[in-house]
């Protein structure tokens, strides 16, 4: 026992004293904190001295609108008073004078239809129950007022009242509790209740290492209990991701591209070739910046830009309608990261040529959030001016692109894209699903396209992939709001990107 007592730290021997009382009771007494007492039980759970116990339960509690519903009723209760108030009320009467949201009536009115209190006719509601059987609480009312309760003490029929509140929206919440609880061993037994008096030394200090010390001994330390795992600070999977491509890119000769989030519809639309009458730039699409415009660039540009919609250039026919500069000005998120391959065109030397750009960045589309899709995603952008390149050194960009991303198997399938022509879609396959799936777009940039922005036509290669996606396929995530999702205990086990 004294090789123990040596080895016990200060925590430990504060709480000694008040073994044998419930967990609470020694928080209260020793005057530390849950937390603590817990460590200095786990230590002493190490020296055979007690065993902790870990129980899990289920707890039913009410949910947002549970709360709300306790206190003003469910929603089938309030329109079941509406009806016996006026009964063969008419539906459209009903929805209006009942105060409830279209979904809450909807599913009220097919609540009180399956309990048979009322009936459908002629477009009109009217009661099917007696007053008796009406004025009785649902089985969903009573449950409602016992929360919260752990779920192993519900009876069958709180059960089946739950099961049909658990479908319905926020109503309840079911939540993991853990009780934490001990039992002293035979030598914690001998201990529990002593008050055990210690001048052993915890620790080195520098005061110690500058005078020494005399006649007291460090207490014992166990080096092979176990301890907590510390995690370091790392970067975000993500950026840990984009760090990788654009490290490929840089290696590959290409220097970075930047630029603005938002930006305007001249450089998003109009510098490429996009008609502005094209269903892409209708607010279904794009988020516009409210009573914003932008400055446009140098006249000469915009003059191109508007003569190869207007009129066409290069031996093209445009498309044949009056431009407007005043729809070119508008502010809008970035819905491709091609804008900034289209500033990057206009402000290049020629002499300069060939030159090679890429970037890396987020872009906004006006989507459904749901698995596969999301308001906002990274995008992988580059561009080769060149007047000796041809359609076979985009591929080998792209292709040992790919490769260094860890794909070894790459294909490409002829397509068809607004702004580059000709055109094709990068396809990956997959070892594990066994499939081909799609990664992304490429081609070389349309006349209409460089010959405003460069002054004459030169071939320039241009892709624009979804990153996001690859990033998924890596870290095998299934849901695409995972990767911002921030769930700390994910974060800390992912492990880093390496191919």
């Amino acid at each position: 026992m004294d090789e123990t007592i040596s080895s016990l730290s200060r925590i430990e021997l504060k709480i000694i004293p008040f073994l044998g009382k419930s967990i609470e009771e020694i928080i209260t007494l020793s005057g530390l904190d849950r937390t603590t007492v817990l460590r200095a039980m786990k230590f002493l759970e190490n020296k055979k001295i007690l065993e902790m116990k870990l129980e899990k339960r289920k707890i039913v509690s009410l949910g947002v609108n549970g709360i709300y519903y306790k206190k003003n009723h469910l929603p089938e209760r309030r329109l079941l008073h509406l009806v016996e108030s006026r009964n063969h009320i008419p539906l459209k009467e009903a929805e209006k004078e009942s105060g409830l949201s279209s979904n809450e009536f909807k599913v009220s009115l097919g609540v009180l239809k399956r309990k048979g209190f009322i009936e459908l006719k002629n477009g009109k509601i009217s009661l099917s129950a007696p007053k008796e059987e009406i004025i009785k609480k649902f089985p969903e009312e009573s449950l409602i007022e016992i929360l919260p309760i752990e779920e192993s003490k519900l009876d069958s029929g709180q059960k089946k009242a739950m099961e049909s509140l658990k479908n319905r929206k926020e109503i309840l919440e079911l939540t993991d509790e853990k009780i934490i609880s001990y039992e002293l061993t035979p030598k914690g037994k001998e201990l529990a209740g002593k008050e055990i008096k210690s001048d052993l030394l915890e620790e080195v200090t520098p005061e110690m290492i500058k005078t020494g010390i005399k006649g007291k001994k460090f207490r014992k330390y166990d080096i092979l209990a176990p301890v907590p795992r510390i995690y370091g600070g790392k970067k975000h999977f993500v950026n840990q991701s984009i760090e990788y491509a654009k490290k490929i890119w840089l290696e590959l000769g290409f220097e970075e591209m930047s630029g603005p989030l938002t930006d305007s519809s001249f450089w998003i639309f109009d510098a490429l070739f996009t008609a502005q009458d094209h269903p892409a730039r209708e607010m279904q699409d794009s988020f516009f910046i409210k009573n914003m415009k932008s400055k446009l660039p140098d006249k000469k540009i915009v003059s191109r830009v508007k003569t190869a919609h207007e009129k066409g250039i290069d031996g093209s026919e445009g498309w044949q309608y009056l431009w407007s500069e005043k729809e070119a000005e508008k502010i809008l998120l970035r819905t491709h990261t091609t804008s900034l391959s289209a500033r990057t065109l206009a402000g290049l030397d020629l002499k300069k040529l060939p030159v090679k750009f890429f970037s890396i960045g987020k872009v906004f589309r006006n989507e459904t959030i749901d698995w596969s899709h999301g308001i906002e995603f990274y995008q992988s952008e580059g561009i080769v001016v060149d007047e000796k390149a041809n359609f076979s050194h985009l591929l080998g960009y792209l292709k040992e692109f790919y490769r260094k991303m860890g794909y070894e198997k790459i294909r490409f399938r002829p397509s068809f894209f607004a702004y580059t022509e000709p055109s094709v879609e990068i396809e990956a396959y997959h070892p594990e699903r066994k499939i081909w799936f799609e990664l992304g777009g490429a081609g070389i940039f349309r006349p209409e396209v460089v010959s405003p922005l460069l002054g004459k036509a030169i071939p320039v290669l241009a892709w624009g992939q979804g990153f996001d996606r690859i990033i998924m396929d890596f870290y095998k995530i299934k849901d695409l709001r995972e990767l911002y999702s921030n769930n700390i205990k994910k974060l800390r086990e992912i492990r880093a990107w390496t191919k």
